[in-house]
């Protein structure tokens, strides 16, 4: 997401965000990120699957199982995976300005959790430079030097 602000001093601005498939672990998650690696989410993700064969492979020959039972199991399959996508971070930036070199002078970085969270944010730091020309201080964004 991109987006062009000017602020009430007349400078434009750049908002934009990216998302983030790597988790920093500079955040405040650190201890929960380095804690446990990725052998129990396989462990668990083997079980699950071997339990759901052993269900089907045992089930009766004339057992009808409903379409709504059917979904119902996708979606509690799809639920964590979906949580997962929809929950990933994004760093926000917002810049200003231009030293003769292509970099800007004013540079504003921060990461926001969530794309619904994303786009509040965006808006709100927009409303922000529109009316104080910067971001706001108590949001996720830091003057970067």
């Amino acid at each position: 997401m991109t987006r062009v602000v000017r602020g009430a001093d007349g400078r434009l601005w750049t908002l934009h965000s990216q998302l983030e498939w790597r988790s920093d672990s500079e955040g405040d998650e650190f201890e929960h990120d380095v804690a446990v690696g990725s052998a129990a989410a396989i462990a668990l993700l083997v079980l699950v699957i071997v339990l759901g064969a052993v269900l089907i492979l045992w089930s009766p020959e004339g057992l009808v199982v409903p379409l709504w039972v059917v979904l119902l199991v996708l979606l509690f399959i799809l639920f964590f995976p979906t949580r997962w996508a929809l929950r990933r971070p994004w760093t926000v930036v917002a810049e200003t300005g231009d030293d003769g070199e292509g970099d800007p002078t004013e540079r504003w970085v921060g990461t926001v959790r969530g794309v619904f969270n994303v786009r509040a944010q965006m808006k709100q730091v927009a409303k922000n430079i529109a009316i104080d020309n910067r971001p706001g201080i108590e949001g996720p964004l830091q003057l970067v030097a």
